[in-house]
């Protein structure tokens, strides 16, 4: 994987970390946080520099999602269920979000970049459920923004044991995003309580 990531940045440099994320965002098979870890890695390295990391970074996920909330709104579900699984996303995934969807809205446009396989979907689900584009880019060019500078910010920090988030990611993702995603529905329930007593 490393290699791959390296031929990656060697030959394309910042460019190949749009490329990479478009690819990764739209359900090819490419570890989207370890992506971004590495290249806050290679930010400590001083091979990349950090704000051009976060901006292409910024763009490569923000097309990715762009990308796949046009293929929701011109081709809906059936194109997703047909071909979903080619590329790992399985019909358990197209209704653990749909499930997320309904019951949070934009919320999960914004959380759902820190749930694998549910990042893939929320933009498609966005296209489905007719948000428009300005709304659905209000929410999720936020999580974007959060998401990439989270990762690329880890690597940069742990530096030579940038590694071992894909230790933690392998080992305890089933802990790790629950855990998350129930602090994060925590924090949408006190933010809505506040907005309908203001």
């Amino acid at each position: 994987m490393v290699q791959h990531l390296n031929v990656i940045i060697d030959h394309y440099g910042y460019f190949g970390i749009i490329l990479a994320l478009i690819g990764g965002i739209i359900g090819l098979p490419l570890p989207d946080e370890i992506l971004l870890t590495y290249i806050g890695y290679n930010v400590f390295q001083g091979r990349l520099s950090f704000l051009p990391s976060l901006v292409c970074a910024f763009i490569g996920i923000v097309c990715g999602v762009s990308l796949s909330y046009l293929l929701g709104y011109l081709f809906g579900l059936p194109l997703l269920k047909k071909y979903g699984p080619k590329v790992h996303i399985t019909e358990k995934k197209i209704e653990i979000t749909k499930k997320l969807f309904s019951k949070f809205g934009p919320f999960i446009l914004v959380i759902g970049f820190y749930i694998p396989g549910v990042r893939h979907l929320t933009a498609y689900f966005a296209a489905i459920n007719n948000y428009s584009y300005k709304k659905f880019a209000l929410f999720a060019f936020v999580g974007a923004s959060l998401w990439g500078f989270t990762f690329i910010s880890i690597g940069k920090v742990l530096g030579e044991e940038w590694g071992k988030v894909a230790t933690i990611f392998t080992k305890y993702s089933l802990v790790i995003f629950p855990s998350v995603l129930l602090i994060l529905v925590i924090f949408y329930f006190i933010w809505r309580k506040r907005l309908s007593t203001s």
